[in-house]
């Protein structure tokens, strides 16, 4: 079996080539850097994919995509669409042409709109998508299921929660960072709820939906299953990090106040405190279980 991988250098990328190859697969990665023996040069941001890339594909497994936290993502915009829905869309039509048999795609839950706050949303609760990435997102899902219905093609889609592990970035970095140095402020116990999942069991997940049947044309939301209050994060981080947990925090006032400085600033720390709760029972139906939880990391698993 020989399956294609895009965006195979990335954090969960990485985590999914590597599982292929132990599962015995052939994987024949997308990359704009020669990255091992038979990668395919393409950079999707202004290259066409050539035409033999998918040529004997078995399944496309399609993670690659534009998902910069620019400052204003309005000015990136044709970017973010170039690269998450034109690129998306060639890719599947080419597969089509190349009798691939499957193609899971890696969404995101931004492109089911944005978190309610004391609800866990799931893949039915279909809002706005968040922000121009989320909207590009959608665009994607929704051409990409319009192609596998009219194609035959087995289609599915994962939208994975914040996902933490080994050599994560982004904002759980940014806490790691900040706690080990000493300058992240302990968070007060808001008792919110924010969805997470460790990067190996959204590999199980992706394996999952590309080979249940019942996964045809249905999109997926891949969590652990236990949501984390921002505290909850904090203490894991804190053991994360081999420091003590502190026993004092920062009063929610504080937080209230800086957030009036800017609309910016207010956004950010509604991020860091607030709700993006999501379920993931649709894919427990397929019988998916986590297998890792936030509590049970280490600093070997970051």
């Amino acid at each position: 079996m020989i399956s294609f991988v895009t965006g195979g250098t990335g954090f969960a990328g990485q985590r999914l080539v590597m599982a292929l190859r132990q599962a015995g697969s052939d994987v024949r990665l997308l990359s704009r850097e020669q990255q091992a023996e038979g990668t395919i040069i393409c950079d999707l941001q202004s290259d066409t994919i050539p035409n033999e890339a998918l040529i004997g594909v078995d399944t496309v497994f399609h993670l690659a995509g534009f998902a910069h936290d620019m400052q204003d993502p309005r000015k990136v915009e044709d970017l973010y669409r170039v690269v998450n829905v034109e690129a998306t869309v060639e890719l599947a039509r080419l597969a089509v042409e190349s009798g691939v048999k499957r193609f899971v795609f890696v969404s995101s839950v931004k492109a089911g709109g944005k978190a309610v706050s004391g609800q866990c949303i799931n893949e039915s609760d279909q809002n706005d998508p968040e922000g121009v990435y989320g909207k590009s997102k959608r665009e994607a899902e929704l051409k990409l299921l319009k192609i596998g219905s009219e194609s035959g093609m087995h289609v599915s889609i994962i939208r994975p929660s914040l996902v933490y592990g080994p050599e994560v970035k982004g904002n759980l970095q940014l806490m790691l960072t900040g706690i080990k140095k000493g300058w992240f402020p302990p968070l007060p116990e808001m008792g919110n709820r924010r969805s997470m999942i460790h990067v190996d069991d959204l590999v199980q997940a992706i394996f999952l939906v590309s080979e249940d049947k019942r996964s045809n044309g249905e999109i997926f939301i891949a969590t652990d299953g236990a949501p984390y209050s921002s505290r909850e994060i904090y203490n894991a981080m804190c053991g994360v990090a081999g420091k003590s947990i502190p026993k004092w925090s920062v009063p929610k006032i504080l937080f209230d106040i800086v957030s009036l400085v800017s609309p910016r600033i207010k956004y950010k720390i509604n991020k860091l405190l607030g709700d993006e709760c999501y379920s993931s029972a649709k894919l427990e139906v397929l019988g998916f279980k986590a297998k890792k939880s936030l509590q049970d990391m280490n600093e070997t698993d970051f």
